[in-house]
C-alpha cells in the first residue's frame, strides 16, 4: 500500500471546469486535509508529483469526506444540500474507487482526477452508495486517509428493499425491457427470499460492523434519511457541526413543492429540485408481505440500534 500510496500524483488532469474565487473561510483545516496535506508534501519532495494549481489558486485534491451510502437511502439529496455550503466542493458524479477493481487498479492519480477544483479551505467530497455494503472498501478508505470523515444515510430498511426495487424497474422500462413483479423477488418457495439483494443491502448492523473495524464511531456520521425528506435543514445542520462547518445553510435554502411532494432547494435567489427519478411511487405490496419484510428486519434493526447507540423510528412488526 506505502508503494500504492507513493505512486500518487497531481499534475496530469483531465480540462474541467475551475471555480470563481470565493472569499476565504478562516476556520482551521480539518485534520483529515492535515493529513493529506503531509502526504502529499513527503511525495513532493521526493519528486514523485508536481502540483496542479490553478491560476486562482484552486487545485483537484483527494476527499476529506465520503458519502458512503446508503444505496436508494438519499445520498443524492444530502449531497445537494450540503453543496449549499460555499466550503463544499462535491465530484458531480459517483467514482466508484473503492469498489470497482477497474478503477482501482488506476490508482490514486485517476480517483484525484475525478475531484473537482477546490481551495486549501473547502472540504471536497464524494458520493458513491455502493460503498457502505462492499466489504472490501473501509479497509481501502482507511488506508488512503486513517483521519476520512465518512457520511451515511440510511432510511427504513423495508422501505428502501422498495425503493431499490422501484429504481430497477423503471431503469428497465425506460429501455422498453420486461422486469418482474416485485413479490417475485420478495417471495421463494412460499417463504420470505432472504437472499434478494435488495433485503440483504438493508441489513445495516452486518455492514455497519465492518466500518467500525477501520474507523471509530465518531468519524461516522448517520444521517437518518426519512428525517431528511420530511425536516431537511435539522439534518444538515448536524453534518455541518460533524464536518466542523461554519454554520452557512439555514431554513430559508429548503422550500417545500407541493407538485412534486418533497423538499427543493434555494441558492443565491435559485431554485431547482431534485431530479425527476428521485422520490418515485413505490409498487403497491400486499399488507402481509410488508409485514414479513418488517419482521424480517425487526432483530437486526435492534442490533443496529446497540451497535450505534442510537434508535431510529423504523416500521416493524413482530408476528404474535
Amino acid at each position: 500500500m506505502a508503494a500504492f500510496l507513493l505512486g500518487a500524483v497531481l499534475l496530469i488532469v483531465q480540462p474541467q471546469i475551475v471555480p470563481s474565487r470565493p472569499a476565504i473561510n478562516s476556520n482551521a483545516e480539518t485534520s483529515s486535509q492535515s493529513v493529506q496535506r503531509e502526504l502529499l508534501k513527503k511525495m513532493s519532495q521526493k519528486n514523485d508529483f508536481k502540483e496542479n494549481i490553478h491560476s486562482n489558486g484552486s487545485c483537484q485534491q483527494l476527499p476529506q469526506t465520503i458519502i458512503i451510502g446508503v444505496r436508494k437511502g438519499g445520498t443524492r439529496a444530502l449531497l445537494e444540500m450540503l453543496s449549499l455550503h460555499p466550503d463544499i466542493a462535491a465530484a458531480e458524479n459517483e467514482v466508484h474507487f473503492f469498489d470497482w477493481e477497474d478503477h482501482y487498479r488506476n490508482g490514486l492519480q485517476w480517483y484525484i482526477n475525478q475531484m473537482p477544483f477546490s481551495y486549501p479551505h473547502q472540504i471536497t467530497v464524494e458520493k458513491t452508495p455502493a460503498y457502505f455494503t462492499s466489504p472490501k472498501v473501509p479497509e481501502r478508505v482507511y488506508n488512503m486517509n486513517q483521519s476520512m470523515r465518512l457520511l451515511l444515510i440510511l432510511r427504513d430498511p423495508s422501505e428502501r428493499v422498495l425503493s431499490d426495487y422501484t429504481q430497477v424497474f423503471y431503469n428497465h422500462m425506460q429501455k422498453h425491457k420486461p422486469y418482474p413483479s416485485i413479490e417475485q423477488f420478495l417471495i421463494k418457495n412460499g417463504e420470505l427470499n432472504v437472499d434478494y439483494k435488495a433485503i440483504n443491502r438493508s441489513l445495516y448492523y452486518i455492514h455497519m460492523q465492518n466500518w467500525l473495524k477501520y474507523f471509530p464511531l465518531d468519524h461516522i456520521h448517520i444521517v437518518d434519511g426519512d428525517k431528511l425528506i420530511k425536516d431537511p435543514f435539522p439534518e444538515i445542520e448536524k453534518v455541518e457541526r460533524f464536518l466542523k462547518l461554519s454554520p452557512q445553510i439555514n431554513a430559508s435554502n429548503f422550500y417545500f413543492n407541493k407538485t412534486k411532494g418533497f423538499y427543493c432547494l434555494r441558492d443565491s435567489g435559485r431554485e431547482r429540485c431534485l431530479h425527476e427519478s428521485k422520490g418515485r411511487a413505490h409498487p403497491q405490496v400486499d399488507t402481509w408481505l410488508l409485514e414479513k419484510l418488517q419482521e424480517h428486519f425487526h432483530e437486526p434493526n435492534k442490533k443496529f440500534f446497540e451497535l450505534v447507540g442510537r434508535t431510529f423510528h423504523w416500521h416493524t412488526f413482530v408476528a404474535s
